[in-house]
């Protein structure tokens, strides 16, 4: 790589108009990491912290033109999907990546339900996420709940959590890191399944955190350091440290608290 040249990364998700999460956290961290974010959007989400009132998907063609262009103009080392809605988008993501000529490192946030409890993919997606896009990713990054349904049982401890993490690794055959910010207990805990020793990255838990964006933050942290080459343990414990920092130092707008971004 040139001396003056910078890695890019792309997100694929949902454009979030509070700028909390979705593709605009992305943008934020990719641009924090010095790497240089490209996006394509899959679907318009009229949204704030507390509440999701409309969703609008993109026209599918639309979508693959988006990451089709992407791909042809830069050299994208990182692809991260966050909200995908339904199976038609996941299809047009899939067909889009296996047809291109050089296939970046994958990391699948497989958003499911917004922190306010919204339904983000439609139950028939699931399958073509299931079946279509996991299997190609390097990473996956699913929280409690998404866990949980994918296993079809909670994960109530620890313990519970380093099995499912595991049990997902097997089924999908790419690392898993399971989150774990919404279990009781005074240090947010992160499990990591790669094939190696199971890892568990720790931070303590903020004090009246807001949680909006934050899972979107954590995987675009990811696909940062993938991009610029790090190795998949290092990206996600400096991945860890990047979303701890972003909790810790958030700032009050009006009735919310917004992540505040720094290297």
């Amino acid at each position: 790589m040139r001396r003056d040249s910078m890695p890019a990364a792309m997100t694929v998700a949902g454009s979030d108009s509070s700028s909390g999460a979705g593709l605009q956290a992305d943008l934020k961290t990719f641009q924090v990491y010095g790497v240089h974010g490209l996006c394509a959007v899959t679907c318009v989400v009229a949204e704030h912290p507390g509440k999701v009132v409309s969703i609008q998907a993109v026209r599918p063609e639309i979508l693959a033109d988006q990451i089709r262009l992407n791909l042809e103009g830069f050299p994208v080392a990182a692809v991260k999907t966050g909200m995908l809605y339904s199976a038609q988008i996941i299809g047009v993501v899939v067909a889009a990546l296996s047809s291109a000529k050089r296939r970046p490192k994958l990391v699948v946030d497989p958003v499911m339900v917004a922190t306010s409890g919204a339904e983000l993919l439609k139950p028939s997606a699931i399958k073509a996420l299931c079946e279509g896009l996991l299997p190609m990713a390097e990473l996956m990054t699913p929280n409690l709940d998404e866990a949980a349904l994918l296993l079809g049982k909670p994960l109530p401890n620890v313990a519970a959590m380093r099995e499912g993490a595991e049990t997902l690794r097997a089924r999908f055959g790419c690392a898993v890191l399971l989150k774990g910010g919404h279990m009781p207990g005074k240090l947010a805990m992160d499990v990591l399944a790669d094939g190696g020793d199971v890892a568990v990255f720790e931070a303590p838990y903020v004090k009246g955190a807001q949680t909006h964006g934050t899972g979107c933050t954590l995987s675009a942290a990811i696909t940062a350091g993938l991009a610029k080459g790090l190795a998949m343990r290092e990206a996600v414990g400096l991945g860890k440290a990047f979303v701890t920092r972003a909790i810790a130092g958030a700032k009050t707008i009006g009735q919310w608290r917004v992540l505040e971004y720094s290297g």
